[in-house]
């Protein structure tokens, strides 16, 4: 069986300010969207561009610096895997969300202002979580907001972190 390869790198902007939450044992979970823009040409030579919305998660104290120095419109480096989970609503119904897991977040600086330089002053912090096996582990063990495992709900709405 050849090798296999999850690895994502996304460069883009927070859409709004990131969630932090915190599952049942005491772990962290922070999520936001990341906004990635595509410029391209048409085949007219139209110049064209996309914009794709990415759920990213970020788990334990990665995740609380995340929340703590990332707001609405920030850019940000990231890289991780990506992961899809699936899960029974409370209707009955099937779901599935597909995401990216971060396992390093680089904070990046604004990009200046016409006519006026950066207000950003400062080191960019970049964290790292080298250890993601807890994480993984605790991510089998929760559903989006609104979500139960097999249509049960054994934790408050509150209680989950999605």
């Amino acid at each position: 069986m050849p090798a296999s390869f999850n690895k994502v790198l996304l460069m883009g902007n927070l859409t709004r300010d990131p969630e932090l939450r915190y599952i049942p044992s005491g772990q962290a979970v922070t999520s936001f969207t990341l906004a990635v823009n595509r410029a391209y040409a048409s085949q007219s030579g139209e110049k064209k561009e996309e914009v794709s919305f990415i759920r990213v998660v970020v788990w334990g104290r990665l995740g609380e610096v995340c929340n703590e120095y990332l707001k609405k419109g920030s850019p940000a480096f990231v890289e991780g895997r990506l992961q899809t989970r699936s899960w029974e609503a409370q209707d009955g119904s099937k779901r599935s969300t597909t995401e990216v897991v971060a396992q390093s977040v680089q904070f990046l600086p604004r990009a200046p202002r016409s006519g006026g330089a950066s207000t950003e002053t400062g080191e960019i912090p970049q964290v790292q979580e080298a250890d993601t096996a807890l994480y993984e582990e605790a991510a089998e063990n929760v559903s989006p907001k609104g979500a139960s495992s097999r249509g049960k709900s054994s934790e408050s709405e509150e209680d989950i972190p999605f």
